[in-house]
């Protein structure tokens, strides 16, 4: 399909897993690029000489699968149109829409001849029953809307400012990429913002106090980058004049990360080594969200940058927390299978003494200068300055950082 915008970091994933002993599970934010992606999928397959019928794949949102109610109906489905000469490739979009559909995925698993796909936009398809009955038989593929870099691979390389401005305004998701007019890519957000509070958070929770959990979003999306917590939240809340309790805040700050709206980053103890309990920030999956509810006004481009950084790392494969280094804060502590990196960001650094004497440049480095051992240091910016070293802290540019996936 010429149309469909490439996704190689995830395709790469699905093309190394095929025919491997283990069900796929695409996960991620409603819009985010799913079906697409097994639609890429699928051209690849047919490419390497895998006929149609070996494929078989259905959206159970779609009306006409509407009457596969129970995992039985869906086994039975999909076991009627299986080739039994060849291997198939069974992919099932938003499989959360049959209740125990864990049953059928488990059924069609082991059988010698199905490779399975599927994917759920709510991260609780891999709790409970799921994680129990298909306990270390399965991958999951993390999606996220467009990185800056797919993005601009989409849109072209000139003019970078104007593209991360429009990558913030308008969007992260693919299709709005296709959509010119502000009006219609806001009404493209809203049916997305739509979807995700109404039909995948207040319908599966069944929610009752609809402007409750609406007041605890806006309060998340205006927050992001602020250490919080859901007793913050609350008394804020109380405060001006709407009674809400610790554990409904809670539910619904849970509600949101199950459905990839929201990111929690938890604090990590640098010198401890050791998670605490105690606080968390938590990001924003798309900007133009973030726009769309709480308008222009808000915007803060530091926390907006230190998101779209939060989220870049999520894409090449970190576990990201909060660093906490003393009484200092480090934005990020990335940990991957070769070890920690750590990454403060500042939309500028450039600027005089403040108040305490101290550069901006200066506060910055400082917590990153209080971390003793040799792990990767980077400070990231938007100044148009050259790549520069402060006894071994690695200032680059963030555009430069974020076109860069393989930056070393």
């Amino acid at each position: 399909m010429d149309d469909l915008l490439a996704r190689p970091q995830y395709l790469d994933q699905l093309i190394r897993f095929r025919d491997k002993d283990l069900i796929k599970v695409i996960t991620g934010i409603r819009r985010c690029g799913k079906s697409t992606l097994l639609d890429l999928y699928a051209d690849h397959l047919k490419s390497q000489g895998v006929q149609d019928r070996q494929i078989i794949r259905l959206n159970l949102e779609m009306p006409e699968y509407h009457e596969l109610q129970t995992y039985m109906q869906l086994y039975d489905y999909i076991k009627s149109r299986l080739c039994e000469d060849c291997m198939n490739y069974i992919f099932i979009d938003e499989v959360q829409a049959v209740a125990e559909f864990q049953k059928a995925v488990d059924g069609l698993y082991i059988r010698k001849n199905c490779d399975v796909y599927i994917t759920g936009s709510n991260a609780y398809i891999l709790s409970g029953d799921l994680a129990t009955l298909l306990s270390g038989r399965y991958v999951e593929i993390k999606m996220l809307p467009l990185s800056f870099c797919e993005y601009i691979a989409a849109r072209g390389r000139t003019d970078l400012l104007i593209k991360y401005r429009d990558y913030l305004e308008n969007s992260s998701f693919p299709y709005a990429l296709k959509l010119s007019e502000k009006k219609d890519i806001r009404a493209y957000l809203g049916a997305i913002f739509d979807s995700v509070i109404l039909k995948d958070i207040v319908t599966r929770r069944r929610i009752q106090d609809v402007a409750g959990l609406q007041s605890v979003t806006r309060f998340a999306f205006d927050n992001i980058g602020n250490l919080t917590s859901a007793t913050g939240i609350a008394n804020t809340m109380i405060s001006s004049g709407r009674r809400i309790s610790v554990h409904t805040v809670d539910n619904y700050l849970n509600a949101l990360t199950e459905s990839f709206i929201l990111y929690k980053a938890g604090r990590y103890d640098v010198k401890g080594k050791q998670h605490l309990v105690t606080g968390a920030k938590y990001y924003v999956s798309d900007i133009g969200l973030r726009y769309y509810l709480l308008g222009n006004k808000k915007a803060d481009a530091g926390h907006i940058l230190e998101n779209i950084v939060y989220l870049e790392l999520l894409r090449r494969g970190y576990e990201v927390h909060v660093g906490k280094v003393g009484a200092a804060e480090v934005d990020f502590i990335a940990i991957c299978e070769t070890g920690e990196e750590y990454y403060q960001v500042a939309y500028t650094v450039e600027g005089g003494p403040e108040s305490d004497g101290k550069t901006i440049l200066a506060r910055e480095l400082a917590p990153l200068e209080s971390i003793r051992d040799h792990n990767p240091k980077y400070l990231l910016t938007m100044d148009f300055t050259p790549a520069a070293s402060h006894n071994g802290i690695r200032q680059l540019g963030a555009l430069d950082w974020l076109l860069s996936p393989a930056y070393t």
